[in-house]
């Protein structure tokens, strides 16, 4: 069973971006691309860095890790290249 979070209105996220939202203690990051919202852990799984604060690939639906630039899947939170070897987790 899933929990829904109300973090805010769809026009405080603004398409092809991303912000960091604390929900129960645990920072996610949320990503808008168009209308649909991604929500995945907010540290890079390589290092301590804040995924809310890289770049969104929006056609490739991915977030890039502002420190080492991995890039995560925002619909699997699985990395598509070196460093990080271990996705983030997706809400």
């Amino acid at each position: 069973m899933s929990t829904v979070h109300r973090v805010g209105p769809l026009t405080g996220l603004e398409p092809g971006t991303s912000r960091k939202v604390d929900i129960d203690g645990r920072a996610v990051a949320l990503v808008r691309i168009g209308d649909d919202v991604y929500a995945l852990g907010d540290r890079c799984s390589h290092g301590d860095a804040s995924l809310s604060s890289g770049e969104v690939w929006c056609d490739e639906r991915e977030v890039e890790c502002p420190k080492h630039g991995s890039r995560f899947s925002l619909v699997t939170g699985e990395p598509d290249s070196l460093p990080a070897t271990r996705p983030v987790p997706v809400y």
